[in-house]
């Protein structure tokens, strides 16, 4: 039995993230065990998650993973947890576009069969917010709306005023919060900030955002919310059976600049017989001992580019590496770790191009396909992805991409190397982890045997 309840709003900008942290905190506190998740593909988030529960974070995207996964995956996940709390993404019927809110908090709320608590900023509201409130009750019924959290409360007066008109609505209030200053995380240009580059400051706010929501929150009445979800049926995800074979160890770059990467995409390599080391291209001024693969997930370089470019005993240990052929799998940031500059600053040089800040942003889901047979894909392969970046690359003519979707090419990619804007989630596509693994533990077996 997997206790649980998705946290929701009408809208971003409600308060959301903060709540749904405190909260994991606050429970977290009270002496449970919290399971953090987050709907839809975003890193960030979770990322608070992961320094509220102590736990890694999950996501929950059925577009990423397929909705026959995510119960699955959410058993998983929360496994040796009392609880999980699942925070929404956007308003809470808001999904990929073009659908009929494929992919939203609402579709997810559904397939795990969880009851739904809403966040409401009442900051420029009183009575209406009720009206709010019972809009989002009667929808769509096949969600269940268990109750509602009131934020940016500005006196006991205006949280009366709501609360009396709430009565109406028999959607039962488990929380008044007052304005708090003091417990919101700072943004910048692709949202939050993320907790590992303000690590010192998150930790010690983790505490009075705990006390906040434990002050205005019944956290009992929410445990019993979460308790009031059926029963999950279906196997628990599985990585994949314990490899037998020699291992091979592999280098994933974290640390401030990196850190955008799915905990399940690493758990799949570590199942395919690959240990993976941390490494931290601030930093690390060399490669981890017997190092046959490399893994690059998303971030912040152009933040951090600077700092990386002055690592040059890195660089120039990546970029050695690369050119003798070890495999490596790059996403958003690390394309542009991987290109020859950024910003104007140099970086690894592995690919043939040039990256620099746009005053634009590209996000959104992406159906694409390998263009030809490479370290990570075969030609043809087909996969579900997502964008969500502010750069762009100038690349020299001739090389081969990545992906394609919508007619455009992404990225770079050889036998050895896939260097893409493409975030993919794999477990919804494991090939991609079977042959990334298989390429990793070769180059490893014959640096033994060479």
């Amino acid at each position: 039995m997997v206790a649980r309840l998705v946290i929701a709003a009408p809208g971003s900008g409600h308060g959301k993230t903060t709540i749904a942290a405190g909260l994991m905190a606050a429970l977290r506190s009270a002496g449970h065990t919290v399971s953090g998740h987050k709907v839809g593909p975003d890193f960030i988030d979770p990322s608070y998650h992961s320094l509220a529960t102590g736990r890694p974070a999950r996501n929950l995207d059925p577009f990423l993973q397929g909705e026959e996964t995510l119960v699955p995956l959410l058993r998983h996940g929360s496994a040796g947890a009392d609880i999980a709390v699942i925070e929404g993404v956007m308003g809470l019927f808001d999904g990929a576009l073009g659908t009929e809110g494929y992919a939203s908090t609402a579709h997810v709320a559904r397939l795990i069969d969880a009851p739904v608590v809403l966040v409401v900023d009442a900051s420029a509201a009183s009575r209406s917010v009720a009206a709010t409130v019972l809009g989002f009750a009667q929808y769509d019924t096949r969600v269940r709306l268990a109750g509602v959290i009131l934020n940016k409360l500005g006196s006991q007066r205006h949280e009366d005023e709501i609360v009396t008109a709430l009565e109406a609505t028999g959607v039962p209030l488990l929380g008044a919060l007052r304005r708090n200053e003091n417990v919101h995380a700072p943004s910048r240009h692709l949202g939050l900030v993320p907790a590992a580059e303000r690590a010192a400051e998150s930790q010690r706010m983790l505490p009075e955002l705990a006390a906040w929501v434990a002050a205005g929150v019944d956290l009992e009445a929410v445990v019993r919310v979460a308790r009031s979800a059926p029963a999950l049926t279906g196997p628990l995800w599985n990585p994949g059976p314990v490899f037998d074979g020699p291992r091979a160890t592999l280098a994933a770059a974290g640390g401030p600049a990196f850190t955008f990467r799915y905990a399940e995409n690493l758990e799949l390599l570590a199942a395919r017989g690959i240990d993976v080391v941390d490494l931290n291209p601030l930093r690390d001024k060399v490669l981890p001992p017997g190092c046959a693969g490399l893994y690059f997930g998303g971030g912040f370089p152009e933040v951090h580019a600077a700092e990386l470019s002055s690592n040059v005993e890195l660089l120039t240990a990546v970029g050695a590496a690369i050119d003798a052929g070890m495999p490596v799998s790059a996403e958003c940031a690390g394309l542009l770790y991987l290109c020859r500059s950024l910003d104007g600053l140099p970086m690894v040089g592995a690919v043939a191009a040039d990256a620099t800040m746009t005053s634009r942003g590209k996000l959104g889901y992406r159906r694409a396909v390998s263009v030809a047979d490479n370290v990570l894909a075969a030609a043809g392969q087909r996969v579900t992805g997502h964008e969500f970046h502010r750069t762009e690359i100038t690349p020299a003519h001739g090389e081969t991409a990545a992906w394609g979707w919508d007619r455009n090419l992404d990225g770079f990619a050889s036998d050895s190397l896939h260097a893409s804007y493409l975030h993919v989630h794999w477990a919804g596509h494991p090939e991609l982890a079977d042959r990334f693994a298989s390429r990793v533990r070769a180059h490893s077996l014959a640096a033994v045997n060479g």
